[in-house]
This record gives structure tokens, C-alpha cells and sequence, in this order.
């Protein structure tokens, strides 16, 4: 295995130039750094990354914790992406680890991360509270920024969507075009994000003197065939229904399918809205109209963050970011035509 004497000497130049060159800080000067960057390609050199960053206190990594369960879908492949791309863009390295199925295993993932010396850590969190979430923040030396949680004390350390405003927003657009028997495809029990568009969905109601009939709201698990299911039990529930508001597209996509199996024409006899507005919904039929999150603007907002208190740089302040409803062919005024 090359040493970094090795690369010295192949080079020309002393051990502290080349380790100078390695950590970026020190100056160098152009001629030597590319006869040290041509010996370290020539030579197959690759440094110690424990001692490297005893010696520089940096890993250049930024860790990244998410549960499991929230890999698939473009939501979050979108997310990734972006993530994976501005850490590269800063000369960085994304690591993920999983939050498993627990606060406990979101935890230990953000211990992993943590003992590998991240120098920063994003969390996407599904089961820790807002209050542990405070605490991890204050309790660790290494900048930390938590998506899709609104927290407490440190809302600078938070980038959030406002999911019940924007679901209440898109409700309250389907009662301006006439709409007042809502039916709601909830997500999974337990989300967070599943809690708050469901009481936006019950303000907008409240808002406008309507009131909200438990049997036109149905619990969701966030896939094509929950959306399906829950379509059959407001059928079968024989509650009248002109829009229906599901937590996601892709529950919203199984929805339109029971729709039209059972014969109901979209959008005239009834108007459906999804969220996320994933990459598909333009091609449905009808085209999905859909709440989206702007996710790029999120995880830039999030990173961004976390240079500035790495590095320094631009800096803002936004915390909240609101989704906007796409209206596509999904969705109509009435005259409304029942089933």
C-alpha cells in the first residue's frame, strides 16, 4: 500500500506539502499540487480517512437519516437526488442510514452517523417527537437540520412543508368550485404528515359551515391498492361524495381506478385530488390534479443551511414552505351529476 511518504518523494516535495494538498487548507503552490495530484493518481494512493480527519476535525460527509418504509416513491427519490447532489456540489459525501421502524432505531442510526464523525446530520423523521428532536439538536456539537418536522425551540434547525395549510387550501378550492360533500383518503395511522393534512382537511370544512361526516373519512396505508379499498368502503358506506381528497397520488391513482370500475365518471360525478404531484399524475386518466411539496426547494433550503454552519456563506431564515394545488383534468365545477 502507498504511503504518503511515497507520494512525497514521487512528487518532489515534503510530506506536509502533500498532506497540505489533501486538506485543502495550507497554501500550495499550482505547480506542486498538480505534481502531487499526478503522483497520488499514479500511485493508487488513497489516505487514512480516520487519520485524515483526526488532523483536520472533518470527515467532509453529511449523514442523512430516514426510515425504511419512506424509500419508495418519486417524493423521496426526488429528494435524495437533490441531497446527493448539493453535498457532492460542496465537495462532500451523503451517507444514509436507516431509521428502521422506531424512535429508539432512529436513534441509534443517528448515533451511527454521529460515531462515523459526520460533520452534519439531516433528519427525515417518522417516529421521534418534535421534543426529542429539540433535545438531539442542543445535544450534539455537529450542525443538525430535521425535514418535515416543525420544531419547538431551534426553528432554525428545521425545514418543514405546512401540510395541514396546504391541505386546507386545497379543500377550500374544491368548496370555491362548488364542492361540499368531501370524502378523505387518510394516510397510515401514525404519520404526522397523515395528522396534519387530515385536520386541514376538517378546518377548510369548519371554514365554510360544513360540517364533517365521519363516514366520508377512511384510513389509508399510502398505496395504490389502500386508495382502491378505501374507494369500495365509501361505496359501500352509500355516503354521497362529489370530491374525494386522498393524502397521496398514489392512493389517489387506486382511487380513480375503483372509480371507474364502479362505473362513476371522473371528473363529472365526482373531482379527485391527490399530493406530491409525482411524475405520473399528468398522465393518469383524467390527469391528476395534485398538492405539491416543493421538495428541491427543501432539501436546498436544508443543505444550504447546514454549510452555512460548517463553512459560512448565504444564509436564510425560511423554515415553512407551503405546497400548491395543480389543477389538471381530475378536477371540475359543478353541475354535479350523483351516483
Amino acid at each position: 500500500m502507498t504511503t504518503m511518504q511515497e507520494v512525497a518523494k514521487r512528487a518532489g516535495v515534503s510530506k506536509a506539502t502533500v498532506s497540505r494538498v489533501l486538506s485543502g487548507k495550507g497554501y500550495v503552490g499550482s505547480a506542486a499540487r498538480e505534481r502531487v495530484l499526478q503522483a497520488i493518481e499514479e500511485s493508487g494512493y488513497r489516505p487514512n480517512l480516520l487519520a485524515r480527519q483526526l488532523a483536520t476535525q472533518q470527515s467532509q460527509t453529511i449523514g442523512m437519516v430516514i426510515t425504511n418504509t419512506l424509500y419508495n416513491g418519486s417524493y423521496f427519490s426526488e429528494m435524495l437526488s437533490h441531497a446527493a447532489q448539493m453535498a457532492e456540489n460542496c465537495g462532500r459525501q451523503l451517507l444514509l442510514a436507516d431509521g428502521k421502524h422506531s424512535a429508539a432505531q432512529e436513534r441509534e442510526a443517528i448515533a451511527f452517523l454521529l460515531d462515523l464523525r459526520c460533520d452534519a446530520i439531516v433528519i427525515y423523521p417518522r417516529f421521534l417527537t418534535p421534543d426529542e428532536l429539540d433535545e438531539i439538536v442542543m445535544s450534539h456539537r455537529q450542525p443538525i437540520m430535521v425535514l418535515n418536522r416543525r420544531l419547538r425551540h431551534n426553528v432554525s434547525h428545521c425545514v418543514y412543508t405546512d401540510h395541514h395549510a396546504a391541505s386546507a387550501s386545497a379543500v377550500s378550492q374544491l368548496i370555491a368550485l362548488g364542492h361540499r360533500d368531501i370524502a378523505f383518503i387518510t394516510g397510515a395511522s401514525g404519520s404526522p404528515t397523515a395528522v396534519e393534512r387530515l385536520s386541514g382537511y376538517k378546518e377548510a370544512l369548519g371554514q365554510h359551515g360544513i360540517a364533517v361526516d365521519p363516514a366520508r373519512i377512511v384510513e389509508g396505508r399510502w398505496t395504490p391498492d389502500s386508495g382502491a379499498q378505501a374507494v369500495a368502503l365509501l361505496l359501500a358506506r352509500k355516503v354521497a361524495f362529489s370530491a374525494l381528497v386522498a393524502s397521496n397520488d398514489n392512493m389517489a391513482t387506486g382511487a380513480i381506478k375503483q372509480l371507474h370500475d364502479a362505473g362513476i365518471r371522473l371528473p363529472r360525478q365526482v373531482s379527485v385530488i391527490g399530493f406530491d404531484d409525482i411524475p405520473t399524475a399528468p398522465f393518469t386518466v383524467p390527469s391528476l390534479s395534485s398538492v405539491k411539496a416543493p421538495v428541491t426547494e427543501m432539501i436546498k433550503e436544508t443543505i444550504n443551511k447546514l454549510i452555512f454552519m460548517l463553512d459560512g456563506g448565504d444564509f436564510s431564515a425560511r423554515s415553512a414552505f407551503c405546497g400548491q394545488l395543480i389543477v389538471r383534468e381530475s378536477v371540475t365545477t359543478g353541475p354535479f351529476y350523483p351516483f
